[in-house]
């Protein structure tokens, strides 16, 4: 750079609050950079670059810094534990940029560990000697060294160094101001105030710079000269020109930008996630996140939100032109300049069965949940048939087809009621978050975003609607099959009852019967006298009786005897006469066999 070209330090005396994009390692590289300039950032720092790698290594610089003739002013910041690589790395990339800037911030393990970072902010006299020396042997006197540092528990020593740094000639402080301890904690702005009325050159105030109303909030908490913003502009790259969320035009600009400079798509994708995120809900936003190709994105970008093409073709449309008059078939977008404000109008599309609009499309998890309610309210239905009667329902779920079901039923009910309670807590949160009055604001000051946050609150409306009717109904279907298997145990029981009853009615009245009879007996019976002498005579006609019944067993006994000794008797003849009977065989025999010889 030439010396006779105006210092960086030239655009502090102007009174503007300078907007600055912060040292970003990964992301600030000269593609974004290249984006956020278009967007009113006046000065952009590159990610922080090891000094000592820087120097060492020739593919370090080629892969670390990287610049072209419209990236100015730009700042490269560099960590560095010695004050002569610090040096050396300054003058290697001066002809190249506008100032180098020293780390005294990055709270990370590592670089502290290394002599990086934070851990310089407790050495003072370090810090003062790195600003001397690249104050001494950069050759430009507009090229300016600066600091970037966290603030220390005691701000007594936090100002101590920011005075040193100043007596030896550092051209700006930026403060993040947190301790390097703290990470998403609240910012401590009295802290930069303090620092900013210390020191008589400029101060940077860093730290939750999300929207353009922070930028005139923090100058007016600090007095600072500058603000410098990170994961806002990530977010938002054009944050620094009133914009609240990221306009479509920027994200087409830096789709341009990043194919033109051939950058790799994992950054390419992840700037895009950042820009996104405040405008895309959960399910879009996994749908995004698994996009693995350039081409892939730039389908989802046109789809969605419309093509850069249309986008350009709208710019041109007469200040009269009406939005519904025009046949579009996708998601148009006109720029109508109006105060000199950029605000984007999305044209809304005629959407058809053949052409639903992609904001309304359901994603495959809440298509799988209005199906799980449809196939809910049927069983319901069915189950409330008339016609199919309680006890036959039992005698269906006690079929054995259920059994191994009835296992893991109850598991199965605990289960989607804990998914659909989750889905529900979720839907409810969506239905907040494009409710808050701040979309409302947003809405007015970028009027493209209506349509957009109004389909997205209608989805979010009917996943809520879906999510709690399929747990309420998911929760009546089973109370339902619970009464109704109750029900048909309870017939069950009364059915059985009812014939117990019965039968003991028809058991009452035979005795009730038999007692009828017994009464009338006992009534003929009163009627007869007995006297003592029928007794008497009826008891010696008992023992006579029971004395010939004696004899007549004796007898019988007797009798019983005589028969058996007759049959002793019987079956020794017969033993007899089969003896006789064989002899007599054998005699014949013998006779016949005589004969027999003498013939």
């Amino acid at each position: 750079m030439k010396t006779s070209e105006p210092s960086i330090m030239d655009m502090f005396e102007g009174g503007k609050v300078l907007t600055i994009c912060a040292p970003m390692v990964r992301y600030s590289k000269l593609a974004f950079r290249s984006l956020v300039r278009k967007y009113n950032c006046d000065i952009c720092f590159t990610p922080m670059i090891v000094a000592a790698d820087f120097m060492r290594s020739v593919k370090a610089r080629d892969s670390e810094f990287t610049t072209n003739e419209s990236d100015r002013p730009l700042i490269v910041q560099f960590a560095a534990s010695d004050a002569q690589t610090l040096a050396d790395a300054a003058c290697v990339v001066a002809p190249f940029s506008d100032g180098v800037d020293l780390n005294c911030g990055c709270p990370q393990r590592w670089a502290m560990s290394e002599g990086y970072g934070a851990c310089l902010i407790n050495k003072p006299e370090l810090v003062k000697d790195m600003v001397k020396q690249v104050r001494n042997q950069v050759e430009n006197p507009n090229y300016t060294s600066s600091i970037k540092i966290r603030i220390h528990k005691d701000l007594r020593r936090t100002v101590d160094l920011c005075q040193k740094a100043e007596s030896a000639g550092v051209s700006w402080i930026t403060v993040h101001g947190r301790t390097a301890d703290e990470r998403h904690q609240p910012v401590h702005y009295d802290a930069i105030k303090t620092i900013k009325d210390s020191v008589s050159i400029p101060v940077i105030a860093n730290g939750d710079i999300k929207y353009p109303r922070d930028v005139k909030t923090i100058h007016q908490l600090t007095g600072v000269d500058g603000v410098m913003a990170a994961r806002g502009l990530l977010a938002n790259p054009a944050m620094f020109a009133g914009y609240e969320d990221t306009p479509l035009e920027c994200v087409w600009d830096w789709v341009d930008i990043a194919i033109e400079q051939g950058t790799p798509f994992t950054c390419f994708h992840h700037h895009l996630i950042y820009m996104l995120e405040r405008v895309s809900s959960q399910p879009e936003r996994k749908v995004f996140n698994s996009l693995s190709s350039t081409s892939a994105v730039i389908d989802y970008l046109h789809s969605t939100y419309g093509s850069a093409q249309n986008l350009r073709k709208q710019e041109e449309l007469p200040s009269n032109f009406c939005p519904g008059s025009f046949p579009s078939k996708g998601s148009y977008i006109s720029y109508f300049r109006y105060r000199n404000i950029s605000v984007i109008h999305r044209i809304t599309p005629v959407f058809n069965l053949k052409n639903p609009p992609p904001l309304l499309e359901m994603t495959l998890q809440w298509t799988a949940v209005a199906l799980f309610l449809y196939v809910d309210i049927g069983i319901l239905v069915i189950l409330c048939l008339p016609f199919i009667s309680a006890r036959r329902w039992q005698r269906i779920f006690h079929l054995s087809i259920w059994n191994s079901v009835a296992k893991v039923w109850n598991k199965v009910f605990l289960a989607m009621i804990i998914v659909l309670i989750v889905l529900f807590i979720d839907a409810v949160r969506e239905v907040r978050k494009y409710s808050e009055g701040q979309h409302g604001k947003d809405a007015k000051l970028h009027p493209n975003m209506f349509d957009h946050l109004h389909m997205k609150l209608f989805r979010a409306q009917r996943n809520l609607y879906i999510s709690g009717f399929s747990l309420y109904f998911w929760m009546v279907m089973r109370r339902v099959i619970t009464l109704t298997d109750q029900l048909a145990t309870a017939s069950d029981t009364t059915a059985t009852l009812q014939t117990q009853a019965e039968s003991a009615t028809q058991t009452a009245k035979k005795y009730m019967e038999h007692n009828e009879l017994l009464k009338q007996t006992l009534m003929e019976a009163k009627g007869v006298k007995v006297t003592a002498e029928d007794v008497e005579q009826l008891r010696k006609e008992v023992e006579m009786l029971t004395g010939e019944l004696e004899t007549s067993g004796d007898a019988l006994k007797k009798s019983q005897s005589k028969a058996d000794a007759m049959k002793r008797q019987t079956y020794g003849l017969a033993k007899e006469y089969d003896r006789l009977l064989t002899e007599h065989r054998e005699l014949q025999n013998r006779e016949d066999c005589g004969t027999k010889k003498e013939n």
